[in-house]
């Protein structure tokens, strides 16, 4: 494994592991919506992923099931974090 490889991946691997906070705190921030410590982290996370999510969210669209709206370019966006880091971790 290359170096830059190995850089790489270390990149996504925080990327991604950004990415899972965000929806962990997405999901606590339903029901704790004071202005504590979770909606700071959460302002962070988002900060962090947001420009790379938004231009995905732009082409793939939220899927409405009901009342709940699932948002695909997250997905779409964390599958190919995992891809890419794979993808480095064989240079």
């Amino acid at each position: 494994m290359s170096s830059i490889g190995t850089v790489l991946a270390t990149v996504l691997l925080l990327f991604e592991l950004v990415m899972v906070a965000r929806a962990v705190l997405d999901w606590i921030a339903v029901p704790a919506s004071g202005g504590g410590w979770s909606s700071r982290a959460r302002e962070l996370t988002h900060r962090v992923t947001e420009p790379v999510i938004a231009p995905v969210r732009r082409v793939v669209r939220p899927v409405r099931i009901g009342s709940v709206s699932i948002d695909l370019a997250f997905t779409a966006v964390f599958i190919a974090v995992l891809i890419l880091r794979s993808l480095a971790l064989a240079l």
